[in-house]
């Protein structure tokens, strides 16, 4: 394999930096384990997501959106004088409001030569916030959910039912432990599992529920937790988008047996990178920290360290434990703004015909986001949702884009011809159980996915009129397209 191969390889993974030698070594080792037959659909697969606008870049953060300006014959197209009343623009994230104890931070790492405290100190502040007994640092979510998908040390073959719209860093730690994932529908109109939807995908091999809150919305958690206790499963919470938002008084994160968070620079608690496990199962804390951060390695007389699981050594470093130390310290107003500005967006959304914004449950005090959108009906546009997209990005809602490589059933190749040829782990299961994937397996998730137009520039930026702005741009749009 060529070098630029490699290169090719490993932006695929997703991974073009490593933090650890470790996890270099577990990257390339992953790379050069393709056979080209599974490259390939998997390097389409990328391919259509990368031309979607996002994975690739955040907008302001260096990256040019790649939409680019309207052509003489795309404004013809799109009738883009409609556009031209409207004024000003909106806010984005980067730069990142930083926290003002942030270079303090910094230079205590630096000054104690790397032997101060940072990490303690940040994981002791987090369980201050959110209430918790444990806060374990970690380099990333994705890292998060793989140490704790080590740490549940369940038999190959276990299931484990995950929300279907998610990222694919939701489910990977739990194909690396061989677990089998289970999707079950969305309620429909959201993005959203609940207990009605799980309840059908219980079997005598399902294990845990990884509930999912997406775009801010906090899944409906009391019934979940109920159904879990009922058949004796773990509640684990993905809160990467939904940081600092609460359900019935209670923060995400606290409301199941175990959660993940990230603490990415795009994110609501932006950081450089960076994640966390938090719980208050104090075994379950070591296995993770035993498991996830020292390899799994003992001390044995005679011999030295030996390694009684194959574990990993996924640690949050000093410096963005420094970083997201001084955010948290910020983290509170601007959630709360946050909520104000998308709550209004929500409103002005839902006064345009033919716009459908999310819907944000009775139960959610507070709307913590990172990632906004809204739904259009098909009946009443002449144009699809990929090109109602483009064209309020062009407009003015940088990074408009659909998110269809968010349906999980849909966008893993590999583990749906695992399932078809009963390959291992689907060996493992009873023969008569069948494993089916693909967007037809959960089609209200597909369906909501398939109209549902999202942005990730929604900040502590936002102002009134720039919620204005957002309307205005939906509107105009709206208007331009109408049957």
């Amino acid at each position: 394999m060529s070098p630029a191969a490699i290169r090719s390889q490993f932006l695929l993974f997703g991974l073009s930096n490593c933090s650890y030698c470790t996890s270099a070594v577990f990257l390339l080792t992953a790379v050069f384990s393709l056979s080209s037959s599974v490259c390939s659909p998997a390097m389409a697969w990328g391919s259509r997501c990368r031309s979607r606008s996002m994975p690739c870049g955040f907008p302001g953060k260096g990256i040019t959106y790649t939409g680019g300006n309207m052509s003489i014959q795309e404004r013809a197209k799109y009738g883009a004088e409609a556009f031209e009343g409207i004024t000003g623009s909106l806010p984005q994230p980067f730069p990142r409001t930083m926290g003002p104890n942030c270079l303090t931070y910094l230079q205590e790492v630096v000054s104690s030569g790397l032997q101060c405290d940072m990490i303690r100190r940040f994981e002791a502040a987090f369980e201050n916030e959110m209430g918790i007994k444990h806060c374990i640092g970690t380099p990333g979510c994705t890292a998060a959910l793989n140490i704790l998908a080590a740490a549940l040390n369940l038999e190959p073959g276990d299931e484990i039912i995950v929300s279907p719209i998610t990222d694919y860093g939701t489910v990977m730690g739990l194909l690396k432990e061989n677990y089998i994932p289970v999707f079950p529908d969305t309620e429909p109109g959201t993005p959203l599992i609940s207990a009605r939807t799980i309840a059908p995908c219980i079997t005598n091999r399902t294990r845990a529920i990884l509930a999912v809150h997406i775009t801010g919305l906090i899944c409906d958690m009391d019934p979940i937790h109920a159904l879990a206790k009922k058949h004796g499963l773990t509640v684990i919470e993905d809160v990467c988008q939904a940081v600092f938002g609460t359900y019935k008084g209670r923060l995400a994160g606290t409301l199941g047996d175990v959660a993940a968070f990230s603490f990415d620079s795009e994110k609501t608690l932006g950081s450089d990178v960076g994640g966390c496990v938090i719980t208050n199962d104090d075994k379950l804390a070591e296995q993770i920290r035993f498991v996830g951060q020292s390899r799994g390695g003992q001390m044995v007389e005679g011999l030295g360290r030996v390694h009684a699981v194959n574990g990993y050594a996924l640690r949050i470093t000093q410096s963005t434990a420094a970083i997201t130390l001084a955010q948290l310290e910020i983290i509170r107003p601007a959630v709360a703004h946050i909520d104000r500005m998308i709550r209004l967006i929500t409103d002005k959304l839902a006064e345009i015909p033919g716009i459908i914004p999310l819907s944000i449950p009775d139960y959610m005090e507070t709307y913590s986001c990172w990632m906004a959108g809204f739904s259009i009906d098909p009946n009443a546009f002449t144009c699809d949702a990929e090109s109602f997209a483009q064209q309020v990005a062009e407009a003015g809602l940088t990074g408009a884009g659909l998110g269809k490589y968010y349906l999980m059933p849909a966008a893993l190749p590999f583990l749906t011809d695992k399932a078809e040829k009963h390959l291992y782990p689907f060996s493992k299961p009873p023969a008569s159980h069948t494993y089916k994937y693909g967007a037809n397996t959960c089609p209200n998730a597909r369906d909501f996915l398939d109209n549902f137009i999202r942005w990730t520039t929604i900040c502590e930026k936002y102002q009134p009129e720039h919620c204005d702005l957002v309307a205005q741009i939906v509107a105009a749009v709206a208007d331009q397209n109408r049957v």
